[in-house]
C-alpha cells in the first residue's frame, strides 16, 4: 500500500470512530427503557437507529465491499426505512438494547477489516474511500435524528455540552449579491452524495439576503403582530396546515407570563432574542417572509451566496474557503446543543459578507427537491431519485447538531414543508431592483 493509501485508510477509521463515539453518547445517555421508548410518532426508538445504522453499515461495507458473509441476514426487512413508517416500528421484533450493540460492534469489526484489505480505486464505489464516507455521513445523519429525538424526550436532562460563543461582531441587516453565473454543485468533492452532482452553470438575477439566520426576537416580532392569525401572510396550504396543527409559535416555546420560554433538551429558559430561531416549519417561514416584505431564498441564491468567489469567480467548498470546518468557522457537531447568537463566527463569513450560512440551523429554501441537469442515482436510487418532487423542500447549511462530514456548500437535505421537529431555521431573501447595483 502507498503512503498516500495508509493515510486515507487512516482518516477514514477516525471518522468512523468519530461517529460511532457520538452515537454512543446518544444511545447510553438513557437507560434501556427509553432507549426502546418511542418518544413522539414522528421519530423511530433510538434502539431502531442504533441497529439500522449496523445494517447500513453490514450491507454497504461488509457484504458490498468487502463481499463478506452475512451477520444478521434475517433483520434486513427489518431495518429497511422504506419497509415501516416511524409511527409503526416500535411494534417491530426489532433487537433489544444489548443484542443491538453487540450487533453494531461486530459489524464495524468486521468493516475496519474491510477497510484494511480493500483496494480504494478502481469501481466507483470505493474510490477515494467513497463507500466508508457514505456511511459516515449516513451514521452522523442518523446521529442528528437521534439528537432531534432527545430534544422530543420528555425528563430530566441527559446531554451536557458548553454554551455556544456570544456575537462577536453584528451580523445584521442584508447583502447585495449582484447577478450572474456560477458553479452549482460540485465534481470534485470525493464524498459528495449523488444529488449534489453534477457540476452545472447557473445564471443567477441579483437578489439581497438577510446577513444572518432570522433571530428569535425578529421572529417574536412577526407573533406579537398577530402573523399567525393573519391569512395574509400564509399559502393557502400554509393557513390549511396552520388550522390542523394548531400553530401559534415555533415548536417548545410556550409563554411565562409576559416572556418566551423554551424546553431544550430538558432544560427550560428564556428564548434567547438573538440566537436564529429554529423549530419553525417551511409554511411558518414563507408567512414570516411575507409579513417582512421578503421572500425565502431560493436554492440556488443561497448556494451562490455559501460559495461564490466575486474575485475569482469559481465556488469555494464553504464560505470561508477550501479549509474543512474547524471550531472558529461553525456551530457543528453538537459541540453546543442550541444555536449561537447571529454574528458568533465572523472567521466563517462568505466573501459577499454572508454570516453562518454553515451550521446553527438548516435553513429551508423555496426550491422543491429535484435532480441536476445531467443527475445520475449512485449508488442507489432510494437515497435521493425517490424523493424528487413538490412533495420536500430544500434545506441547506446544516445546524448545530450536523457534522462537518455530513456538511458542505454542495449538501442538500430535503424535507416536508409541515416538519418542525428538525433543527430547521431560514434567512430572507428580496429581488433586486432593475439595474440595482451594491
Amino acid at each position: 500500500m502507498t503512503a498516500e493509501s495508509e493515510r486515507l485508510r487512516s482518516a477514514l477509521a477516525a471518522d468512523l470512530d468519530r461517529a460511532r463515539a457520538r452515537t454512543a453518547t446518544l444511545t447510553e445517555a438513557v437507560d434501556d427503557d427509553d432507549l426502546v421508548r418511542q418518544h413522539s410518532r414522528l421519530m423511530s426508538p433510538l434502539v431502531w437507529d442504533l441497529a439500522h445504522i449496523g445494517n447500513q453499515e453490514e450491507l454497504w461495507l461488509v457484504r458490498d465491499v468487502g463481499g463478506r458473509e452475512p451477520v444478521r441476514r434475517d433483520i434486513d426487512e427489518l431495518y429497511d426505512a422504506f419497509q415501516h413508517a416511524r409511527a409503526d416500528r416500535p411494534a417491530l421484533p426489532l433487537l433489544g438494547p444489548a443484542e443491538a450493540r453487540a450487533y453494531v460492534s461486530t459489524v464495524r469489526d468486521k468493516a475496519l477489516d474491510v477497510l484494511g484489505a480493500v483496494r480504494l480505486d478502481g469501481r466507483p464505489l470505493v474510490a477515494d474511500g467513497f463507500a466508508f464516507g457514505m456511511i459516515v455521513q449516513h451514521e452522523q445523519q442518523h446521529d442528528e435524528t437521534m439528537l432531534a429525538t432527545h430534544q422530543l424526550r420528555v425528563g430530566a436532562p441527559v446531554l451536557q455540552a458548553d454554551p455556544p460563543p456570544p456575537a462577536r461582531v453584528s451580523a445584521a441587516g442584508e447583502v447585495f449579491i449582484p447577478g450572474g453565473p456560477f458553479t452549482m454543485g460540485t465534481d470534485t468533492e470525493a464524498w459528495a452524495l449523488d444529488n449534489e452532482r453534477p457540476a452545472h452553470v447557473v445564471d443567477v438575477p441579483a437578489f439581497h439576503l438577510d446577513v444572518a439566520p432570522v433571530t428569535n426576537a425578529r421572529y417574536a416580532e412577526f407573533i406579537d403582530a398577530g402573523g399567525y392569525d393573519d391569512a395574509r401572510w400564509w399559502s393557502e396550504e400554509g393557513w390549511a396546515y396552520r388550522h390542523k396543527a394548531g400553530l401559534g409559535a415555533p415548536l417548545h416555546w410556550r409563554r411565562d407570563g409576559g416572556d418566551w420560554v423554551y424546553t431544550r433538551f430538558g432544560r427550560t429558559a428564556r428564548v434567547a432574542g438573538d440566537e436564529p430561531v429554529v423549530h419553525v416549519c417551511f409554511h411558518e417561514a414563507q408567512a414570516f417572509a411575507s409579513w417582512a416584505g421578503r421572500r425565502l431564498p431560493t436554492e440556488a441564491e443561497w448556494e451562490k451566496a455559501a460559495r461564490h468567489d466575486p474575485v475569482s469567480g469559481r465556488s469555494r467548498r464553504y464560505p470561508w474557503g477550501d479549509e474543512d470546518p474547524q471550531e472558529r468557522h461553525a456551530n457543528l457537531g453538537q459541540r453546543h446543543l442550541s444555536p449561537a447568537a447571529a454574528g458568533a463566527y465572523p472567521d466563517g463569513v462568505s466573501p459577499h459578507g454572508v454570516h453562518q450560512l454553515i451550521g446553527d440551523v438548516w435553513e429551508w429554501t423555496s426550491t422543491d427537491f429535484h435532480g441536476y441537469p445531467g443527475f445520475r442515482a449512485f449508488p442507489y436510487r432510494e437515497y435521493s431519485e425517490v424523493f424528487f418532487g413538490p412533495e420536500y423542500k430544500v434545506l441547506r447549511g446544516g445546524s448545530f447538531g450536523t457534522d462537518r462530514s455530513a456538511c458542505r456548500g454542495t449538501f442538500r437535505n430535503w424535507d416536508y414543508p409541515i416538519r418542525r421537529q428538525i433543527f430547521a431555521g431560514f434567512r430572507c431573501a428580496r429581488d433586486a431592483e432593475p439595474g440595482e447595483s451594491a
